[in-house]
């Protein structure tokens, strides 16, 4: 009889979990904050995405990972890059966002039922969900995070200045999604002498 996989700390996984939402809220934030000029241009000559599609392609990916990794979750509805909204797309990455989360929930708190394996893609060999896995959903969306911020820059729209602070200031972001701390290491009151 295969044995139990042990449970971490109930306190990092719920850590994780919000690590997670907060790097989701980051996303929501760029995408509220974007520039609506910027949404479909390209600089002149380039073959390279737009940001229109640069945002579908995260929210397809992980479509993806959820019909492969976890099909019983629910899909949330595919977007066409060509011709999908600001708004279209912070809805679709809101909803894929959540069952991105609930995917991890599951592998985190019940890691012999729900999520057995991640699939990154039908060509690439599955993972045991994880670290691995956590670290590769957040790794993707942030690589294609820069690319947005990068682009909106060269197309002169960049994102405020404001926002590129804000998006660094964890604590705040940790509180504006309902948390009460990013799970900061407390000082002791007395340390050996």
């Amino acid at each position: 009889m295969p044995q139990a996989q042990a449970l971490p700390n109930p306190e990092f996984l719920k850590a994780l979990l919000e690590t997670y939402a907060v790097h989701e809220h980051i996303n929501l934030l760029i995408l509220e904050h974007l520039d609506p000029r910027a949404w479909l241009a390209k600089p002149a000559g380039s073959k390279a995405r737009n940001i229109a599609a640069i945002f579908t392609h995260m929210h397809n990916i992980r479509r993806k990972w959820l019909r492969l990794s976890a099909p019983h979750l629910k899909l949330p509805a595919a977007l066409n890059r060509s011709h999908c909204t600001q708004r279209q797309v912070r809805a679709a990455l809101s909803e894929s966002g959540k069952r991105c989360a609930q995917m991890l929930a599951e592998f985190l708190t019940q890691p012999n039922g729900g999520v057995r394996k991640f699939h990154r893609d039908g060509w690439a060999p599955p993972w045991q969900p994880g670290a691995s896995m956590f670290t590769y959903m957040i790794v993707h969306d942030v690589h294609h995070r820069g690319q947005i911020c990068m682009l909106a820059h060269q197309l002169g729209f960049p994102l405020p200045t404001k926002l590129a602070y804000e998006i660094w200031n964890w604590e705040k972001l940790w509180k504006q999604c309902g948390f009460t701390s990013p799970h900061l290491i407390q000082r002791r009151a007395s340390l050996p002498g």
